[in-house]
């Protein structure tokens, strides 16, 4: 039986209508969820304008693989938390800005970047450390999926409210 750990996963970038259908069709095989315990991801649980945030307990090797692989060849890029198995790996996070590399960061438990002494000596200044923290702390953009109404534009809403 495979080690099991919890996993989250966030989601973004640019989708057409047949690439969202097969990206959901990967999430809901994965048994990932919007929310811890919930019920298995279906395309209307995406909130349009939010990049997509997704959620599982007990996933084998704290792996999405599939996901992953898809998402990275489709130019979607993502952040993915992976808790620890005690003895055997330590949690982690992943990192895939929608092109590039796929990085990897150490994390602990609340998804909080850890450096070690090795890593610090490696890097070799204080800004190149705190670079390595900025890289980790990616932001995913929302996902967009073609169709979409556009985003609503914050400040010219309030304007004609109050204009």
């Amino acid at each position: 039986m495979a080690d099991r750990v919890p996993v989250s996963i966030t989601i973004g970038g640019y989708a057409d209508q047949s690439t969202f259908a097969e990206l959901a069709g990967l999430i809901a095989m994965e048994g990932l969820s919007t929310e811890w315990d919930g019920p298995s991801f279906e395309p209307g649980h995406r909130t349009v304008g939010e990049a997509v945030s997704l959620y599982a307990h007990e996933v084998a090797w704290g792996r999405v693989e599939a996901l992953e692989s898809f998402c990275a060849e489709k130019g979607l890029p993502f952040v993915r938390w992976s808790g620890s198995y005690p003895g055997e790996w330590s949690a982690e996070r992943i990192v895939f800005r929608g092109a590039g590399s796929i990085d990897s960061y150490m994390v602990d438990e609340s998804d909080r970047v850890m450096i070690d002494h090795y890593l610090v000596n490696e890097r070799g200044s204080i800004e190149a450390v705190l670079a390595y923290f900025d890289a980790a702390a990616f932001i995913v953009p929302p996902l967009v999926v073609e169709g979409d109404p556009p985003p609503v534009d914050a400040a010219a809403v309030e304007e004609a409210r109050h204009g």
